[in-house]
């Protein structure tokens, strides 16, 4: 794909449904990568599953945690996966292998993950009623953020678009913004609703490119703030938001807000319904509303870094939204006409000779003359949307895509698997066909494998017995977030167990599957499904 032939004064946002990905789990959250080539999609049984997104196929999937996974982001490299669940343990997974690196242990349930934009040995994380704390990753120590009113404990937060700051936000509309090196207090405001009344702060999203950011707040306004202002304004200040976004129809409450690409545009998931709006940055119109399954909830929603694409998640299932692609055949030669009917053509007396003799020689002068100049087509040029305005070169070492390994039906000999007795005392306790032995083999070299390590964070005062709002609580408003993970038929006769083996057999021949992915997801299947009986008990 070359970024600067897509059409750049076309406009810039999805206006239809392009498909959906099946991730054989109930998806929760998703993610894309820098780049936008891969995807990782958090699922209800635990698993991460890893998208191609080019070729649309699963490239890996990483079996990471017992419980759902809540949170992810991806390394600035693409090599790592920070990772929450609903049990309070955020992990560090090397995408490549699919091995875990380390886990931390928080008393209470993570909101939000995420990496310093330009360090990843540092993590940021909000956990439920207690202020963000800060993980080094190398040495397992954790810095506790401060905040502006010790009661309120409601906090969220998140880096700035280079990670100098930390921008965090709590129930009572306070927002302060700390440098992320040393966590002194640089600037602060408070957001209110027009009068002397406060609302609270329900998410931070900061623009890939420029210095905007947004805060979802209760009062069901979208604020954009430019960062520069809040710097210069200090401590107490009062900055006006560039745009305020709403909807005033239906007075609609956001689930989740983000910036495109581009910086351009914000999306906005409806928290009733299946509903994305997109408005203009610069102007603040509604340019958009694209309309999902009716009587489906949103979970999460993530806008492509660099192309006008959407991918939503309601319901378990990852909708995309795109652009409807219309063929534009004069791209290919200017002088090109379509044609409604056959016409038929006059052909010139010389139009087919080798050489035209009648034609005169003109001198050459201009674009002719340009043509006899060589032309390097050896050197490549670093792609634009790709690099930070302070960088010159992209990344070379950056984690664009997985590689799939080839599938052998009968391998003579597997140099990475286990010893032949290994093999056959796992075929004889479960008496699977070739199926089993790939997976066999596949998870022979893992067994010789450390533990990862496990440190415990300590936070003072913070509560141990809180309920991840994923999974509900006393049939709270908040419960709907679980509800919309499942599929309606579950609660009946597949109550038990949703996630058992038998529901996969019958499923397997339709998977949108293609090639090796195919055989990697099946022989993967097997893994966490007496997990999954078990968590959903737990849901």
């Amino acid at each position: 794909m070359n970024l600067e032939l897509l059409e750049s004064f076309g406009q810039n946002y999805p206006e239809e449904a392009d498909g959906t990905l099946d991730c054989i789990s109930m998806a929760l959250t998703c993610t894309f990568n820098r780049w936008g080539t891969l995807l990782a999609v958090g699922c209800n049984d635990g698993r991460i599953v890893i998208w191609d997104f080019l070729t649309r196929g699963i490239a890996k999937i990483i079996s990471a945690h017992i419980h759902p996974v809540c949170s992810l982001c991806w390394s600035r490299d693409g090599h790592k996966l920070v990772s929450a669940s609903t049990d309070n343990i955020v992990s560090q997974w090397d995408v490549l292998s699919g091995d875990c690196d380390q886990r931390f242990r928080f008393p209470s349930p993570i909101l939000k993950v995420q990496y310093h934009p330009r360090d990843q040995n540092r993590v940021l994380v909000c956990p439920m009623k207690s202020a963000p704390v800060m993980l080094t990753l190398s040495d397992s120590k954790h810095v506790v953020l401060p905040v502006d009113d010790d009661s309120d404990l409601n906090v969220v937060a998140s880096f700035d678009r280079r990670g100098e700051y930390i921008y965090t936000g709590n129930a009572k509309g306070k927002i302060l913004v700390l440098k992320t090196d040393t966590q002194d207090l640089v600037a602060s405001f408070r957001v209110t609703t027009g009068t002397s009344n406060t609302t609270a702060i329900k998410s931070i999203e900061f623009a890939r490119k420029g210095s905007c950011f947004l805060i979802n707040t209760a009062d069901r306004i979208i604020r954009v703030y430019d960062g520069r202002e809040i710097l210069t304004c200090g401590r107490d200040g009062e900055p006006e938001p560039m745009q305020k976004l709403q909807d005033l129809v239906n007075r609609t409450p956001w689930k989740k807000c983000c910036f495109s690409g581009d910086g351009e545009y914000i999306v906005a998931g409806s928290a009733r319904q299946h509903a994305l709006y997109i408005w203009e940055k610069s102007i603040g119109n509604l340019v958009k509303i694209l309309h999902g399954t009716r009587g489906e909830l949103l979970l999460d929603v993530a806008w492509h870094p660099v192309r006008p694409i959407i991918a939503s998640i309601s319901s378990g299932v990852v909708s995309i939204w795109a652009q409807n692609q219309v063929e534009n055949w004069s791209a290919f030669a200017p002088d090109f006409k379509e044609l409604d009917e056959n016409v038929e053509y006059e052909e010139r007396e010389s139009e087919f000779d080798i050489e035209d003799e009648d034609k005169s020689e003109p001198e050459q002068t201009g674009a002719d003359a340009a043509e006899d100049e060589e032309v390097d087509v050896t050197s490549v040029d670093p792609i634009a949307a790709f690099c930070s305005s302070d960088e010159e070169l992209e990344d070379s070492k950056a984690l664009l895509y997985l590689p799939i390994a080839p599938e052998v039906e009968d391998p003579e000999e597997n140099p990475y698997g286990p010893p032949p007795d290994a093999v056959q005392s796992s075929l004889t306790d479960e008496g699977m066909g070739s199926e089993k032995k790939r997976q066999s083999s596949s998870d022979g070299p893992q067994a010789p494998k450390k533990k990862p390590k496990t440190t415990n964070i300590e936070l003072q005062g913070v509560p141990n017995d809180e309920v991840h709002p994923l999974l509900g609580v006393k049939g709270d408003g908040k419960s709907k977030k679980k509800q919309a993970g499942r599929p309606k038929g579950s609660k009946g006769k597949d109550k038990d167990s949703p996630f058992k083996p038998k529901l996969y057999k019958g499923d397997r021949g339709a998977l949108p599957l293609e090639g090796a992915a195919k055989g990697k997801v099946q022989a993967e299947l097997g893994q966490p499904l007496a997990a999954g009986g078990a968590i959903s008990e737990l849901l």
